[in-house]
């Protein structure tokens, strides 16, 4: 497992969000966790640190081990091997009502029997806490996710999206250290889905506790969280912010997962601190960067273009040349026809085939009401780049 993308990143690299709450401590330590199920390896040595008060995002495919991890550290199933510490303490021999974490589960498991505000107390009521200390906090936990004068009401009675406030509300009452999430907002609906990802990271600023996050969709890990670790067959292939996931992904597996990426097979030709050049035949033109990447001379790298990275521009019949001022004449351009056209209101999305037959994806934004009518099918394009925008890998 790296931090580090493969490639070198250009000056302008994507500054993280801002985390003011975040402290340099280490709240959570998985120390090499390793789970197997009979021969099946669910978690194979997973090494990670988590910072107290940050949004941390567990993201991978179905099978990945994410969710494997989330249950270890709330107590739900055991390592086979390796440590789990949290404020430096191995939490292994604890019971899962004994550690200092609370968890949201995908469905909520909200008690339809009782109204909102015994739902968000009962876990206070199993500790014995005192009635009027009770009410305080249960009113106080409701008005945090914004259910304040519902708690008379039951749970057929409220919307998806406040069912899920209510399983926010009474993990939140017993006021844990840590918040683990399970794929929180994958049962709502899609503009629900979107509300409640700011309504998440609002709740999470307020609160300052850390919340750990298990998804499988990148847009929500993306949009909410501070850092991501992507899981793939149980290893952790790469941990950072959202932007450097995106935009220097450190893995082919990465790089594909995380987004829409066009790839290429490539041979590395030059490397020098300030410039880089990737021959591939299959796109039709060499690859130039304006920065160095790691790898040697003559070594197979897979170049990873993102669609809204591509320019398209119209290509005159006859038309032979076009040339982007930031790289080299017959470098990142290469001419293609459209075959299809996907349009999705806010942009567009164009499937080109080049020369050689290999079809790449570009998006366009639709900056005006018209903009959809600009390309048409089977019309003779250009596809170029700038030079900082691909990413080359080397596995």
């Amino acid at each position: 497992m790296t931090d580090a993308p493969v490639s070198s990143a250009p000056s302008n690299a994507p500054s993280p969000k801002p985390t003011p709450h975040v402290k340099d401590n280490a709240i959570i330590r998985f120390e090499g966790i390793t789970k197997r199920f009979g021969k099946m390896v669910a978690v194979d040595n997973v090494t990670l640190d988590i910072r107290e008060g940050e949004f941390f995002a567990l993201l991978g495919p179905s099978g990945c081990g994410k969710t494997t991890l989330l249950r270890m550290l709330a107590g739900f199933e055991s390592p086979t091997e390796g440590r789990i510490l949290i404020d430096g303490k191995d939490v292994a021999s604890l019971p899962p009502n004994k550690r200092p974490v609370n968890m949201v589960f995908q469905s909520y498991a909200v008690f339809p029997h009782m109204k909102v505000s015994d739902n968000v107390a009962y876990g206070l009521k199993m500790d014995g806490v005192d009635g009027g200390e009770i009410k305080r906090r249960v009113d106080e936990a409701l008005e945090l996710v914004k259910l304040g004068g519902l708690g008379v009401r039951m749970p057929d009675q409220l919307s998806g999206g406040q069912r899920q406030r209510v399983a926010l509300a009474r993990a939140l009452v017993k006021r844990p250290r840590v918040l683990l999430l399970d794929e929180p907002l994958s049962a709502l609906d899609a503009k629900l889905r979107d509300q409640m990802r700011s309504e998440l990271t609002s709740l999470q600023e307020k609160v300052g506790i850390t919340f750990i996050m298990v998804t499988h969709d990148q847009d929500e890990a993306l949009a909410i969280a501070t850092r991501c670790a992507v899981m793939n067959r149980g290893v952790l292939t790469q941990v950072a912010s959202p932007g450097d996931l995106y935009e220097f992904p450190n893995s082919r597996f990465v790089a594909d997962f995380v987004g829409s990426v066009n790839m290429f097979e490539g041979v590395l030709e030059k490397d020098e601190p300030n410039e880089a050049q990737v021959r591939c035949p299959e796109l039709g033109a060499p690859v130039y960067l304006d920065h160095g990447v790691t790898g040697a001379r003559g070594s197979t790298v897979w170049v990873a273009l993102r669609p809204e990275k591509i320019e398209m521009h119209k290509r005159a019949e006859g038309s032979t040349a076009m040339k982007m001022e930031d790289a080299p004449a017959g470098t990142n351009v290469v001419p293609g026809v459209i075959r299809d056209i996907v349009y999705l209101g806010s942009e567009t999305n164009y499937e080109i085939e080049l020369e050689g037959g290999r079809r790449v994806k570009t998006f366009r934004s639709n900056l005006t009401r018209y903009d959809q009518e600009d390309f048409t099918w089977d019309e003779p394009v250009w596809l170029a780049w700038h030079a900082c925008s691909p990413a080359v890998l080397l596995s």
